[in-house]
């Protein structure tokens, strides 16, 4: 472990480690082993590299675990003067969007209950589509593909919550040693890679990963 610069007074938790701890190490090496973390414990995730998450504790240590491990702390939508902070952005267009995803994957599952497709043309018939959308009262968030943002909007704008910030895992992967930086993913409506980029809170004042 190390003491990074920063003082206790400024720590705001991220992520929790899961219930069941997590082996630490003391860089993104698997031959340098450190002492585990606790269950449930408030950390913040300063940086990644691949599958390597680097946390810092409440006390100061900082230390690199699996980093798709961790259990991201619920945030609140970033709110300056009771308004979504950073660049407005118009919903229609992205719920639009949204709205063709969701009933193109409709009409796939339609066609496959109904027994008019088989499995395969089904998986090939949403092959490459990606939306995201939570309602709640005037509250929405939305996924931007092309982007890798999240947005969240009052019903008149919207401005970016969350951010990808690199490659997800692969299926059963391990952290290992250091990765090549990975392929930027297709354009959207193609296949993408596999795996998913895990995100980060937009930089907003008072709060967010820097």
């Amino acid at each position: 472990m190390t003491h990074p610069d920063g003082r206790a007074e400024d720590f705001r938790p991220t992520h929790v480690v899961p219930q069941q701890g997590l082996p630490a190490w003391e860089g993104p090496d698997a031959s340098r082993p450190t002492e585990p973390l606790d269950p449930f414990l408030p950390v913040r995730l300063l940086s990644r590299r691949g599958d390597w998450g680097q946390v810092l504790c409440a006390n100061g240590w900082s230390a690199w675990v699996d980093g798709r491990l961790l259990v991201a702390v619920p945030q609140p939508p970033p709110t300056a003067g009771g308004r979504p902070t950073g660049r407005a952005e118009d919903p229609r267009p992205l719920l639009a969007r949204a709205a063709d995803a969701l009933d193109r994957y409709r009409r796939g599952v339609d066609s496959l209950a109904a027994g008019t497709s088989g499995p395969e043309a089904f998986r090939r018939s949403v092959r490459g589509l990606r939306a995201g959308l939570v309602i709640d009262g005037e509250s929405v968030w939305l996924y931007e593909e092309a982007t890798g943002r999240w947005l969240y909007g009052d019903g008149t704008r919207l401005a970016t919550y969350a951010v990808a910030t690199g490659p997800g895992p692969g299926p059963g992967a391990r952290p290992g040693a250091e990765r090549a930086p990975a392929a930027e993913p297709e354009a959207a409506g193609t296949d993408a890679a596999a795996g998913h980029a895990p995100t980060r809170i937009a930089d907003v004042p008072g709060g967010g990963e820097r």
